[in-house]
């Protein structure tokens, strides 16, 4: 039995996926005029049009109703889509609020996280290298809280929020694409009514009406291409998980919150003192040492697997 050869398509799509996941905090930034819930109300109404379509496109106009019929689909994607609705909310408003060191914290935050609900409510076990960097990653946290200046609700937020949307979406076992398709048709019709009440109020500005000027064409067009922009890496992600190691997915993901950290202080100008850098240096050295032990037991197991071949 010969190793299996590397899909670089897969490679490149999940490499792709996380470097736009990694610059979203210059696009959200470009629409820092528009309220933060008109924009997560676009979001959620342009993606759900481009994610039906192509699961419409891809297995027919049946495919809502063969997802919904998943033992307990219906209930735990809508939880689901209201987590990530929260996560996607509090992502733009930090960005645009002046905390995107802070959002890259709580993405650096959450793969650890989901290991410890692991171990918490799925009764999966760690090895001690494993349990050594969420020890070391947990003494990071705390030195950001005592010593980052405020509590890091935003980063910890996130965290928790898109760890517990990860548990549920495990838990429901559902395609990823479909199960993103069910939870923007639940959140459609509130990001519809959210976007009327805008506009009956005056801050939606799609429409003229009353006086008050419509967003520009250069605004919507942001505002609609921000809809496929959360779909795509989604899209791409899952492609990339069929294609290539899981645990190849594990390193790569941490591209993005580095990119976003890099934006913060790079370009947003964020402070970034010598505390914070020793929060965050802490939590690199747990995910280094984690990911580290995941490829190593990773090669280990694909070794075994070709000696007994």
């Amino acid at each position: 039995m010969t190793a299996q050869r590397l899909d670089r398509r897969g490679l490149w799509v999940a490499v792709g996926s996380f470097v736009l996941w990694g610059v979203m905090p210059l696009y959200w930034h470009l629409l820092k005029s528009v309220p933060s819930m008109q924009i997560i109300a676009h979001r959620i109404v342009w993606s759900t049009l481009l994610v039906a379509g192509w699961l419409g496109w891809k297995y027919g106009r049946g495919w809502l109703r063969e997802t919904l019929s998943h033992p307990r689909a219906p209930w735990m994607l809508a939880l689901s889509g209201g987590l990530i609705a929260f996560n996607w909310g509090m992502y733009i408003w930090a960005v645009n609020a002046g905390h995107v060191v802070e959002t890259s914290l709580g993405y650096f935050i959450n793969p650890l996280l989901n290991v410890v609900l692991g171990v918490a409510l799925l009764h999966e076990r760690l090895n001690r290298v494993q349990w050594l960097s969420v020890a070391i990653a947990t003494g990071g946290v705390l030195w950001l809280t005592f010593n980052y200046g405020s509590f890091p609700w935003i980063a910890l937020s996130l965290a928790v929020s898109f760890g517990t949307y990860g548990l549920v979406r495990k838990l429901a076992g559902v395609a990823p694409v479909r199960g993103l398709g069910v939870e923007s048709v639940y959140l459609v019709l509130p990001a519809l009514v959210l976007l009327l009440w805008g506009e009956m109020h005056g801050d939606g500005h799609v429409i003229v009406h009353g006086g008050v000027a419509s967003w520009s064409w250069q605004i919507m067009a942001l505002l609609v291409l921000g809809g496929a922009l959360t779909a795509l890496p989604l899209i791409g992600f899952a492609d990339a998980v069929q294609r290539i190691p899981f645990s190849m997915v594990g390193v790569l993901q941490y591209i993005a919150p580095t990119m976003q950290l890099m934006i913060g202080v790079l370009v947003f100008h964020e402070p970034f003192g010598r505390e914070r850098a020793i929060g965050f240096i802490c939590i690199w050295i747990a995910l280094a040492i984690f990911a580290a032990d995941g490829l190593l037991r990773s090669r280990r197991a694909n070794a075994a697997g070709i000696a007994k071949g």
